[in-house]
């Protein structure tokens, strides 16, 4: 799963409590005109920021509500803040920087329970999200799609960015402890989604090799890429590098959503050419 976090600098949450066709802004007519919808997707494209759906786990309350959240996930800073609004027409007028937002205290939590788009995001994910939201019902959300389908059960941290995989095998409440004391699973971690998929890898491999599992370790000095082959320059703290060169290659043809895939298809995977202290 490593080197698997889609990317996502910028991550705008908003919320639409209710059911959610194959594409929660564009096929949800009982909850967001598609009209309307494709206007929000389009704004928050142009701004580069991936846009999700979001809505809180369980019954849903008969008056509905319309809040949103924006993240940041710098590691130099990651930020997170929220606000609400009347209805789903003044999502088009929120200020895409965050700047009218309140700071939310972190963490976000949101697991892909989006069942048209796939249906083993909904069988695996409610129950990730059911397990979470006992323990942390303010800070624990169902979501739309968040790529990766074949590792059902997925979830998103913000606003660190991180991406999980396959949570429903795990425990995700341990998964959460870990990242309360600054750390990440390294077992379940797919990658932070700020950072490139050649540094997700490297990233994963420094740690499987120091066991140094702190969220902000190993950050990106230097990257050189040629064909396969990349050289990513991690700080290893105290002034050393750690020089980490992995190298791509396509995968045999596999299933590329747990429930919905008719066709199987490649995929892009690393392994560790070699890796030096600098």
């Amino acid at each position: 799963m490593f080197a698997t976090a889609s990317a996502g600098a910028a991550w705008l949450m908003l919320e639409l409590c209710g059911p959610w066709g194959s594409s929660a802004f564009l096929e949800s007519p009982t909850v967001i005109d598609p009209a309307l919808g494709l206007s929000i997707v389009r704004r928050a494209e142009a701004a580069s920021m991936r846009i999700v759906a979001v809505r809180k786990h369980g019954r849903r309350d008969q008056t509905r509500r319309w809040r949103w959240f924006i993240a940041h996930t710098s590691p130099d800073g990651p930020t997170l803040v929220g606000g609400e609004v009347d209805g789903p027409a003044a999502y088009l007028d929120i200020p895409l920087d965050g700047s009218t937002g309140e700071p939310v205290p972190a963490p976000f939590i949101a697991v892909c329970a989006h069942g048209k788009h796939d249906t083993c995001c909904a069988v695996r994910g409610r129950g990730v999200a059911a397990a979470l939201h006992a323990e942390y019902p303010d800070e624990t959300w169902e979501c739309s799609h968040l790529g990766g389908d074949r590792f059902a059960a997925t979830m998103l941290v913000l606003p660190e960015g991180l991406s999980y995989g396959r949570v429903d095998s795990a425990d995700p409440l341990e998964i959460m402890r870990k990242h309360r004391e600054g750390r990440v699973d390294t077992t379940h971690l797919r990658g932070r989604t700020c950072w490139s998929h050649h540094v997700q890898a490297a990233q994963h491999f420094a740690r499987q090799d120091t066991g140094d599992d702190r969220i902000d370790a190993w950050a990106p000095l230097e990257i050189q890429v040629e064909e396969t082959l990349a050289r990513v320059t991690l700080d290893g703290g105290d002034g050393r590098r750690l020089v980490v060169t992995v190298r791509s290659y396509l995968s045999e043809d596999t299933v590329l959503t747990m429930c919905r895939a008719t066709l199987p298809g490649s995929v892009r995977r690393f392994e560790c050419a070699s890796m030096d202290w600098a």
